[in-house]
């Protein structure tokens, strides 16, 4: 399994790069949010990756975190959402994005993605309405760095923190208040727009779980 790849960007195209490790010319297949979030031809730069195997056909799909990889396991685990389809969904919502869309139960947004129908983007938000809260709970640091300029050999940095520490503190804090992980999701997805900070965003949320009159 190729899970990781780091190298020099050779090429850009519109749905895939080629990345050269060692030598070696990788086509990795990426969404277009990606292939944008790259740095100029030439540079070095790291991609996670996922490689599809069939009879006839091997293919490897690049994505900038740990999170976006693991959305597109899941996407792609929903019956006719294949890699394209799934690329497309990262590709318009991003990673954040499909986490509110699927913790919301909003399927128009999955809708937005080209190629995806009504009917299959309802599945898609019934099917992994569950797995949001265990997503939404990944840390950035979780994700090894992403897309950085690295050198050979050269790790790259844990990336810095970010909004999504503190939806999953906020999750934290909502589950040890005896909340369903579901709940809290939809809650936190709600409201994340209007927090500035973690204590706004577990106040906002906890507004938002409150009976309503």
């Amino acid at each position: 399994m190729i899970g990781r790849l780091t190298g020099r960007l050779d090429h850009k195209a519109s749905d895939h790069v080629l990345l050269d490790v060692n030598g070696v010319g990788y086509l990795v297949y990426c969404s277009d949010r990606t292939i944008s979030a790259l740095p100029p031809v030439k540079s070095p730069c790291a991609l996670w990756t996922e490689l599809l195997v069939r009879e006839d056909l091997l293919q490897l799909f690049g994505f900038l975190t740990v999170q976006e990889r693991e959305w597109h396991r899941l996407l792609t685990g929903v019956q006719g959402i294949g890699a394209k389809g799934s690329l497309a969904i990262l590709g318009t919502l991003g990673v954040d994005g499909v986490a509110q869309a699927i913790a919301l139960g909003d399927a128009n947004a999955v809708k937005a993605a080209p190629g995806v129908g009504p009917k299959i983007a309802q599945r898609v938000v019934l099917e992994l309405k569950g797995k949001a809260p265990a997503m939404m709970m990944m840390e950035e640091g979780d994700a090894g760095g992403g897309i950085v300029p690295v050198s050979d050999g050269e790790a790259p940095p844990p990336s810095a923190r970010g909004p999504q520490a503190g939806r999953a503190e906020a999750l934290s804090a909502l589950a040890n208040l005896g909340y369903s992980p579901v709940d809290a999701a939809r809650a936190v997805a709600s409201v994340a727009g209007d927090a500035t900070d973690t204590s706004d965003l577990i106040r906002a949320a906890l507004r938002e779980l409150a009976p309503k009159d």
